[in-house]
């Protein structure tokens, strides 16, 4: 496989000198001297003139003769060249790619909308050039299937306990992944991938309504088992200073007591209603 060539050409300022030499012998003869020679000298200017191009900066001219690759040129200027070369104009800037929303499975079957921002340039102009048919349209067409690729090996979210990576909570770990599958699949045409993400993610519109339920039931009971956790904390410690200090004794019955209305109180969603005793323990 051939790989890219960079080289340096002619200036073309001094062949623009030769072609305006041209120019006024080719009027001096057929107007002044009316000589057949003058079209000779037109022939040679016409010949001469398909040879000059310019080069942009974070651009490059791809060079090929009768189908032969003789080089890249990547030297920003005024140039020329065989006028039988021809001059393939490709663009060595970072380019934007934000592609279109994609409905596919991941992990578990579940359906997601989702898509990928990425920043690409072109790295070989020979691969971009020849390798491919097209290499803009080679980059949307990789970039779609490596999202797909991408959405099969991990889980929209973790609703257990395990530490499983996810495309929801993962995104520095599924960032990379996608950034490795795209430079691979895009090494062909000769692409360098900057930086690549997923810019869009969730469920799939018909089963949006139930995942957030899911979702919204999930960090319920979350929220409840850290509320519980703590009203037992605060039980404990309620008990413990109560007999540390001796500031009451309670038996089993009275200690079990105490420990519901604790845990419906510090527990509860809602304010409850508070009961004054005023009697004594025992009425």
């Amino acid at each position: 496989m051939k790989k890219e060539l960079t080289i340096k050409v002619v200036s073309a300022y001094t062949i623009l000198f030769v072609e305006l030499a041209l120019l006024l012998a080719t009027l001096f003869l057929f107007i002044a001297m009316r000589s057949p020679i003058g079209i000779i000298t037109a022939i040679a200017f016409l010949f001469i003139l398909p040879g000059f191009f310019f080069v942009d900066p974070n651009r490059s001219r791809v060079l090929t003769l009768f189908g032969e690759y003789k080089g890249t040129v990547k030297e920003n200027g005024f140039f020329w060249v065989n006028p039988f070369l021809n001059k393939q104009n490709i663009s060595l800037r970072a380019k934007n790619f934000d592609s279109e929303r994609v409905k596919v499975n991941d992990k578990i079957g579940n359906p997601i909308m989702i898509s990928v921002i990425m920043v690409w340039r072109v790295k070989d102009t020979y691969k971009a050039a020849f390798e491919v048919d097209n290499y803009e349209s080679f980059v949307h067409i990789q970039s779609d299937a490596a999202v797909r690729k991408l959405s099969g090996m991990y889980p929209y979210d973790n609703f257990d306990d395990h530490k499983e990576i996810t495309l929801r909570s993962g995104l520095n770990e599924v960032n990379h992944a996608l950034e490795e599958e795209l430079s691979k699949r895009l090494d062909i045409a000769g692409i360098e991938v900057l930086e690549a993400r997923i810019g869009y993610l969730a469920y799939a519109q018909e089963i949006a309504s139930a995942m957030l339920k899911r979702q919204q039931a999930t960090a319920i009971i979350a929220a409840r088992a850290k509320i519980v956790e703590g009203a037992v904390g605060m039980v404990e410690m309620a008990l413990n200073s109560l007999s540390e200090k001796k500031i009451i004794e309670l038996d089993d019955e009275r200690k079990a007591a105490m420990v519901t209305n604790l845990m419906v109180v510090l527990t509860s969603d809602k304010d409850v209603s508070p009961i004054v005793n005023t009697g004594t323990l025992n009425h």
